[in-house]
């Protein structure tokens, strides 16, 4: 195998003091040779601060308030110096062992410049909850493809990584959107790059009762509609995830 690449790790935080210790932890605790890990949070009032100030040097981090969350990540990029590029939301956290099992696989496949993995859905308390949901992604990862995604996402943002030269391509995470934002990204990166699945649960999705996908579902979808059109102009791509999204609202409000 090459040498592991360095990974930058982005953590945009506001007020998850009960969440993000573990997401912290779940990445020190990767004991990752080359890691730069950059929290940037909006000015939480909670206990982020003071969690944030225990690790010390460990953790690149600073406080101030800010637009949102994509301009928090973009803060994070613009200081990442990482080979390997990713952001984890602060009440998410990754699983034992991802980041050696994403670093050596960029090391052993130079031509793959995008990755994702498969990604559990839990629960305040760290429970997994969503199986269906998560089996349903699944399986659209094996077979994704672009006009696929112009439909509907299945890639989970806390399991997926990028080369540097990726985002100096792309550019920013669009400010503007305070919904979905990853999934314009990766609608951006993919008319360049194809898209590679990594066939292994890399992280954990925490859904709770102040999450925006929690609270702001409906608005989520409307989001990822809206940027679709951007991408694409054809009546039936745009129709098929009109559907889709009506779909998975009634899905979810069965579930809520």
């Amino acid at each position: 195998m090459s040498r592991l690449p360095k990974i930058t790790l982005i953590t945009p935080s506001f007020n998850q003091g009960n969440f993000i210790d573990q997401t912290i932890r779940s990445i020190l605790e990767q004991d990752y040779p080359d890691l730069e890990y950059i929290v940037v949070d909006g000015g939480s009032t909670d206990q982020t601060l003071e969690i944030l100030r225990q690790y010390g040097d460990r953790i690149t981090w600073s406080s101030q308030k800010d637009n949102g969350q994509s301009q928090a990540i973009n803060k994070g990029l613009a200081l990442a110096s990482g080979e390997i590029i990713g952001f984890l939301n602060s009440d998410d956290y990754l699983a034992p062992g991802a980041l050696l099992k994403i670093g050596g696989f960029f090391a052993r496949h130079n031509e793959v410049d995008w990755l994702t993995g498969k990604c559990r859905i839990v629960d305040e308390q760290g429970s997994e909850i969503r199986k269906m949901v998560t089996i349903y992604k699944n399986l659209f990862l094996h077979i994704l493809n672009y006009g696929i995604l112009l439909v509907l996402n299945p890639i989970s943002q806390p399991a997926t990584f990028w080369r540097k030269k990726v985002s100096d391509e792309m550019g920013k995470f669009d400010e503007s959107l305070h919904f979905s934002m990853d999934y314009e990204y990766w609608l951006r990166i993919g008319r360049r790059y194809k898209l590679h699945f990594y066939n292994d649960y890399l992280a954990y999705y925490r859904l709770h009762s102040t999450s925006k996908a929690f609270r702001f579902t409906d608005k989520q979808f409307e989001a990822q509609l809206d940027i679709a059109s951007h991408y694409t102009t054809s009546k039936v791509l745009l129709g098929l995830q009109a559907l889709h999204n009506r779909l998975n609202m009634f899905f979810y409000k069965l579930l809520s």
